[in-house]
């Protein structure tokens, strides 16, 4: 199992946070990494997700979610092809530090026969990818973009 994990600090509220990162028809409006999303935010459902890394081809896949918790956090697990092969448990965490300012923590835990292959691949396109989007939703969270 291999692991890409990033932070951020946001200057907002955890529910503004969980709102924004949940509003998914917003996402083609601001999120440079997951381009579109849809789909119910409650566990067990599936998404609809179109993800594309800094210089990379986009990808689509329904991934299950496994955690929907308002304010603190969303996980889901995706799987390109027969699940074992290549698995991703994305996990979008929420941290209240003081009020109005929380840290956001984005994580992907990658399992599956392809991971050695493709791990060089994914943790630079992937990880940036991350970034991108963590600094994207600080500035439209802290109101510096619409």
């Amino acid at each position: 199992m291999k692991e890409i994990r990033t932070e951020i600090i946001i200057t907002a509220t955890p529910r503004a946070v969980w709102e924004m990162l949940t509003d998914f028809p917003s996402y083609p409006k601001w999120n440079p990494f997951i381009r579109s999303a849809g789909g119910r935010v409650q566990e067990g459902e599936r998404l609809k997700v179109f993800l594309q890394p800094p210089g990379g081809r986009g990808t689509n896949f329904r991934p299950r979610v496994l955690a929907a918790e308002p304010g603190r956090q969303l996980r889901w697990l995706g799987h390109l092809g027969i699940p074992g092969l290549f698995d991703g448990e994305h996990i979008f965490e929420i941290e209240q530090l003081d009020p109005g300012r929380v840290k956001f923590t984005q994580r992907e835990r990658f399992s599956g026969l392809l991971i050695p292959l493709l791990w060089r691949k994914l943790d630079r396109g992937t990880r940036q990818g991350f970034e991108n989007m963590n600094r994207a939703l600080k500035e439209r969270a802290e109101g510096r973009v619409r």
